[in-house]
């Protein structure tokens, strides 16, 4: 039986950290530039000739580099020291902030050199996002990972619902300029507070992976995680019709409610409200319901909202829709974050917590786009309302296709648990495949829970880098089973022995120990032909 967890831990309790505090509230100051420097950007090219496809450009600019650089990003962050990393990229995109500010102040901002520069900041986020996640659990207890992504996705909304408004005025008092340097500034913050934090350094007693060698670990990763698996489903279930308020949120605030721009403001600032709001009750919906039941109440609430969106023709009764619409974007960003940030080991948790971004940034891209072909071939009442339908069965779904409900149980400490390999001749770290055979004697009354439980040892070293594994019975000897994975390389299979090993992948073993008698035997062979 799936039970909720019985324990609060307040929302703002992440805040008790003063490096966590200082570059939470960093971090909200740059989203505020960021969603501000968007507003700018759009109205430098309101005048220009084809106007309208080149302020489509400007979200393209932003958000296209996180589609093709979100896991090369993740395989960097994984690689690299991440504080340094968020340093050198942070005040890269300071300075190309400042060139673009210098730029329109002196009249040489023209549309491309203005999307170029949008562009390149937006690597810069690209690079960033991966590392940015990564570093959260580092930052504070893992009991406390939960409200840190639900403090997150709070500061994007806020910075998504404030700062237009923001830049709205300052654009209309001094032009879009002052936004510009403004957003520059914001990032100081973020790179003062990384100069003076004093991240812990651990010795590297192993070469670094590869690159193209960590992208297919962290792919292998994935494919032998069916939890990790199922967040991405549902992140896409969800995403994929949520975009529809969010692309189509302007035509209905000027078409069907008859609303300015200040009265679309007013839409996102509800939808901040209620990310605040959920932000703040979170805490309580934790100790209530399980992840599952909080991505289920999260898209009812959702479709309900994007049906009354649709249908009613009463601003203030749309407002609280949206503030309903924000609490259940909140929960259920919070639920699916803070499950993958739970379910990652730290040595992959860039790479897998990249390809989440990846499937988030995606999602909203896409379905936008297909939001916004569906409305203009049947209005944007009819797309809400499809919308609202899908999310109806993908609260329904959740019965079919739930998330993990004891990620928060699991423990993802390194534990190098593993005896070192005897050998009598060293290999070189590129020596392999490496081919691993563990034996096993297993009484017959044990078999069948022997086999059940070595499948999920098979999973752990798939996860670890295993590229193949399998189960074998030995027919020359009574009762006697012959476990066989293959590894990369020997510097890979070193990674899995000192690195990558978990205390859960040592509870799996373990489990299957307790079906053995005697002692296991381990063999290494190293290949020394080409296939």
């Amino acid at each position: 039986m799936i039970t909720a967890p019985n324990t609060a831990v307040s929302t703002w309790a992440p805040l008790r950290s003063r490096v966590y505090r200082a570059l939470w509230i960093a971090q909200l100051v740059s989203n505020l530039g960021t969603w501000m420097q968007t507003v700018g950007a759009q109205w430098v090219l309101v005048d220009e000739p084809n106007a309208a496809v080149l302020v489509s450009f400007v979200q393209t600019a932003i958000t296209l580099p996180v589609m093709l650089l979100a896991i090369p990003s993740g395989v960097i962050a994984d690689l690299v020291d991440r504080r340094r990393l968020l340093l050198g990229a942070q005040s890269t995109m300071a300075v190309l902030a400042a060139v673009l500010a210098v730029s329109t102040a002196t009249g040489h901002t023209t549309p491309a050199v203005l999307l170029t520069l949008l562009f390149l900041i937006g690597c810069g986020q690209a690079l960033t996002g991966p590392a940015w996640q990564a570093i959260q659990p580092e930052l504070v207890p893992r009991e406390q990972i939960p409200s840190a992504a639900a403090l997150g996705s709070m500061s994007i909304n806020i910075g998504r619902a404030v700062g237009p408004a923001i830049a709205g005025v300052l654009v209309s008092l001094s032009g879009p300029t002052l936004v510009f340097v403004l957003n520059a500034v914001s990032f100081t913050g973020i790179v003062a507070v990384l100069t003076l934090w004093h991240r812990p350094t651990t010795d590297r007693q192993l070469p670094s992976e590869r690159p193209l060698a960590a992208l297919q670990a962290g792919t292998r990763f994935i494919k032998a995680a069916p939890a990790i698996r199922r967040v991405l489903l549902r992140s896409i279930l969800f995403i994929a019709p949520a975009s529809a308020v969010w692309a189509l949120l302007p035509v209905i605030a000027r078409d069907e409610l008859g609303l300015s721009s200040s009265g679309y403001g007013l839409m996102l600032a509800a939808l901040g409200i209620g990310a605040v709001l959920g932000a703040v009750g979170l805490s309580r919906l934790r100790t209530l319901m399980t992840p599952t039941q909080r991505l289920s109440t999260a898209a009812v609430l959702f479709g309900l909202a994007s049906a009354g969106t649709a249908l009613l023709h009463i601003v203030p009764l749309v407002l609280i829709l949206l503030v309903f619409a924000g609490f259940a974007w909140l929960l259920a960003m919070s639920t699916m974050n803070s499950t993958m940030q739970l379910l990652l080991p730290a040595w992959v948790r860039a790479r897998g917590l990249s390809v989440y971004l990846l499937v988030f940034m995606g999602g909203q891209a896409i379905g936008s786009l297909v939001w916004g072909v569906v409305a203009g071939a049947a209005g944007p009442v009819v797309a809400l309302l499809i919308a609202a339908g899908l999310l109806a069965l993908c609260a329904v779904s959740t019965v079919w296709l739930p998330i993990s409900h004891n990620a928060e149980n699991l423990d993802q400490t390194p534990s190098a648990f593993w005896p070192e390999p005897q050998v009598v001749v060293e290999p070189d770290p590129a020596d392999g495949p490496v081919l691993v055979l563990r034996t096993y004697d297993v009484p017959p009354e044990n078999l069948d829970e022997f086999i059940t439980a070595m499948a999920f040892v098979g999973r752990s070293r798939q996860r670890t880098g295993a590229m193949e594994w399998r189960l074998y019975r030995d027919i020359g000897m009574l009762d006697r089973y012959v476990e066989a994975f293959v590894v990369r390389s020997w510097a890979e299979h070193m990674h899995q022995h000192q690195v990558r090993l978990t205390a859960q992948d040592q509870i799996r073993e373990q489990e299957a120990s307790k079906f053995t008698i005697g002692d296991d035997r381990i063999t290494h062979l190293v290949a020394i032909l080409p296939p």
